[in-house]
């Protein structure tokens, strides 16, 4: 039963391995496994390099989002933080957005089950597959968060351990042959098919929307933090070894697709996971690969059902939701949240019976712009964050920005670059219609609502975590 009250708390259950495993599950998703392959086709071989430098400006925004967290580990993360250092107007429209961006990207998620369902079950439509995964990730998220970390461990744990295997065994073909008859593979493909990079630097500036899709999710640490045991040692811990962990498993799984089989084949004859699989003479390579890829769209959008719960009750924690979704459940679940955002997620399903051939395009574009909001918010709090604290404070802080302010500045410009790139393509440019009405409905809604003026008068409630 979820009783609505404000002083019951959200149980800090997660542990290191927990937060770890749920960020990379967030994070590995349908990005890398239904996305990449149309990077692939955009950018060809290069787009290893759009995966380093953007995978660069996200290691710069996570460390600003640990400075903070481990400073103040409270649930909400960034969208408290905006609220405390740009003002209550900003955390306002940042927790909304967060949650608008976990929407779309559950959407897509479950999508994606609709997909890979039909691999096995042709005849059921997709939309039917998609309502069940929507009702089975909102049930689980009513667990124990302790319960609920655990799960999601293991659902995380069987795609990282699926594309390790692939990287080290794809490895082993293109060094010694493994499953080529003793004849070494190479690395010649990334280059013998129209160059490095065949399409030029428009190839490489049309991926990028996806590329950074394909990090959405790594930010999630943050909004665990509230949830977090010893917090000051396990943030900076799990900040750290996601961000290089993503960035091993998204370069170095691609690159080795790239180098076995040439890219502009990529898509067109399979998933490259299942090729691999197969040329190492796996049975049912295709079915396995298919339970993986379809556990990880189940891993992320869990993760995503977490995400906007967590967002929900900071809000209504701070009077910018309905008191209601600040109530939780006997197990410290926020109840209502949790309800809330499943029900938002049944126009996921009816896109799905609508426009099955759109909707995926579509929920990432609108997901990306949601993710580059969400990350220029984390670099413009951390920057007016630093901007409070005195000399001696600075110097105490345990979790710093290299290269501040440098580095956040080019993070910021560099986000501002994917949004005008985003502009050029007809298939991402909705994101820039959808994304800025998202942002002027909130304001509006913010003000008609006398929301400003509650905020003026300084009625902020104090987070009640322990």
């Amino acid at each position: 039963m979820v009783k609505n009250t404000q002083n019951k708390e959200l149980q800090r259950g997660l542990e290191e391995r927990h937060i770890t495993l749920m960020s990379l599950g967030a994070a590995i998703g349908v990005g890398l496994f239904l996305g990449s392959s149309t990077a692939i086709q955009k950018a060809g071989p290069g787009i290893l390099v759009v995966y380093a430098i953007a995978g660069l400006i996200m290691f710069f925004i996570m460390r600003a989002l640990g400075e903070m967290a481990i400073q103040k580990p409270v649930a909400g993360s960034f969208s408290q933080y905006s609220h405390d250092y740009l003002g209550p107007l900003a955390g306002y429209l940042t927790g909304w957005t967060y949650w608008f961006l976990w929407i779309a990207t559950c959407m897509a998620e479950i999508t994606a089950v609709g997909i890979y369902m039909q691999y096995w079950i042709p005849d059921i439509p997709r939309w039917i597959w998609s309502l069940a995964a929507l009702l089975l990730m909102s049930l689980v998220n009513f667990l124990a968060v302790k319960a609920y970390g655990e799960l999601e461990f293991w659902f995380a744990l069987i795609k990282i351990v699926t594309i390790i295997l692939m990287i080290v065994s794809g490895a082993g073909m293109i060094i010694f042959g493994f499953g080529n008859g003793g004849i070494a593979t190479g690395i010649h493909n990334l280059w013998s098919h129209g160059g490095f990079f065949p399409h030029g630097i428009n190839g490489l500036l049309m991926s990028m929307q996806m590329v950074m899709f394909a990090y959405l999710g790594i930010e999630m640490i943050g909004v665990t933090a509230g949830e977090v045991k010893n917090p000051q040692k396990n943030l900076a811990k799990a900040i750290d070894n996601v961000f290089w962990r993503i960035l091993i498993f998204y370069v170095g799984a691609l690159f080795v697709i790239m180098s076995i089989y040439p890219w502009n084949e990529i898509g067109s004859k399979g998933s490259p996971f299942v090729l691999t699989f197969e040329q190492l003479g796996i049975p049912a390579a295709a079915g396995i690969i298919n339970f993986v890829v379809l556990t990880a769209a189940l891993s992320s959008c869990n993760s995503g059902i977490f995400s906007t719960a967590r967002m929900l009750f900071n809000l209504a924690e701070n009077g910018d939701a309905p008191k209601k979704l600040g109530g939780v459940t006997k197990n410290g679940i926020p109840g209502f949240a949790v309800i809330c955002s499943a029900v938002v997620l049944l126009m996921g399903v009816l896109l799905n019976y609508v426009v099955p051939a759109k909707v995926f395009t579509w929920v990432t574009s609108i997901a990306t712009f949601a993710a580059i909001w969400t990350w220029g918010i984390i670099l413009l709090s951390q920057i007016a964050y630093r901007k409070n604290l005195n000399s001696s404070e600075k110097k105490t802080l345990k979790y710093k920005v290299p290269f501040f302010p440098l580095s956040s500045y080019i993070s910021l410009v560099f986000l501002a670059f994917v949004l005008v790139v985003m502009a050029l393509s007809p298939d991402t440019r909705i994101a820039l219609y959808v994304g800025p009405s998202w942002i002027i409905l909130l304001i509006a809604v913010y003000f008609l609502t006398g929301l400003h003026k509650k905020n003026s008068k300084g009625i902020v409630k104090e987070e009640h975590i322990s």
